[in-house]
């Protein structure tokens, strides 16, 4: 994919910082979450030149904290509404509308998919029969994250689909393929009726609209705090930019813990790990997410990030307790503020050598 420069993410940045770092998880999933919580982020935005943090704590699925953070000189203001391209934490919105359609008996997990899709690159290679949901949900597809990766810019497996796990935008670009055709509705028509509308997600679509007031968007910035140039995405793109505010995306979390998003049955086929990502660690992927576990305390959490130019993007869900946290940042050096919160936030303990 040739129309918007993407980094290869792997899910992984979290598991560093948790079990192969310095760091070690410590009960987290029993432990509440300390109110003083984002006390740090004014410091930590101004140490890593961050512009803006959009920030949302919940606690025994309900709000405990949600806040705008700006370090603005002119006098503006960051509104708590402010909108932000949340980049790879458009996934597991994809993902929850498909397992919403599989809720309601509309798409098989298991479906071949070349029944409404097979992308002209792949027409002479008879391994696109073998793509399914639930394949590209957990990133087995043998895809590479985007075909503009490849020299002749053109898609192909690296691997026969559903053996390993190989992280793939171009897997969900797929499945949007294969569900507009199947449904004769866009991915966002789809969307809106499994998730936005009904949960009350008015500010969250895929991709830029002229309807949205730029004034609200927060512009990606790079390593020394300078504003990047950027052209607005505004086609649909089911693996990044979704567009959404901080509340937003607070309440499709907050539905996701309490049961309100998708049925029991259906959230535990998304949290069972389908293939391990690395071996030897407690790296999962389930449907959409990554599924962490078992942890140290026993449990599991959810999790996904997020990571295009000047934007850095976080989502940890402990289902267990129904807590968790969401962090939108503005800037390549987000992810150094992210780590510092969460260590704090989820009770990380550091480890002697």
């Amino acid at each position: 994919m040739t129309r918007i420069a993407h980094k290869v993410l792997r899910l992984t940045f979290v598991c560093l910082l948790l079990v192969k770092g310095n760091f070690l998880l410590a009960q987290v999933t029993n432990s509440p979450l300390p109110s003083n919580s984002l006390d740090s982020i004014p410091a930590l935005m101004k140490r890593y030149k961050v512009p803006i943090v959009a920030a949302s704590l919940i606690e025994s699925g309900k709000i405990k904290q949600m806040k705008v953070f700006d370090r603005f000189d002119n006098g503006r203001s960051a509104p708590i509404n402010t909108l932000f391209n949340v980049a790879s934490l458009t996934k597991p919105v994809t993902a929850l509308t498909a397992l919403k359609l599989m809720d309601e008996g509309k798409l098989d997990l298991d479906e071949p998919l070349y029944k409404y899709w097979v992308d002209p690159d792949l027409k002479d290679d008879p391994r696109y029969k073998k793509l399914t949901t639930r394949i590209i949900l957990s990133h087995q597809t043998g895809f590479p994250n985007w075909r503009s990766q490849n020299p002749d810019k053109k898609l192909a497996f690296m691997f026969d689909p559903g053996t390993k796990y190989g992280y793939s935008g171009e897997g969900f670009e797929y499945l949007r393929h294969a569900l507009e055709n199947k449904f004769h509705r866009t991915l966002q028509q789809l969307a809106d009726a499994a998730l936005f509308t009904p949960l009350g997600m008015k500010s969250t679509r895929y991709g830029w609209s002229n309807q949205l007031d730029s004034t609200r968007f927060a512009d990606p910035h790079g390593d020394k705090g300078d504003r990047i140039k950027m052209v607005k995405i505004t086609q649909t793109i089911a693996a990044d930019w979704l567009v959404t505010t901080i509340g937003d995306y607070t309440k499709l979390a907050i539905a996701v813990l309490n049961g309100t998003a998708i049925s029991h049955k259906t959230f535990a086929e998304m949290a069972t790990p389908q293939v391990k990502m690395k071996e030897g660690t407690v790296e999962n992927m389930g449907l959409g997410w990554e599924v962490m576990m078992p942890l140290e305390s026993g449990g599991y959490l959810l999790m996904h990030t997020g990571s295009d130019d000047g934007v850095k993007t976080l989502i940890i869900l402990l289902p267990q307790s129904k807590n968790g946290i969401i962090l939108f940042t503005n800037s390549n050096n987000g992810f150094n503020l992210i780590k510092a919160v969460i260590k704090s936030t989820l009770h990380l303990k550091e480890l002697t050598p």
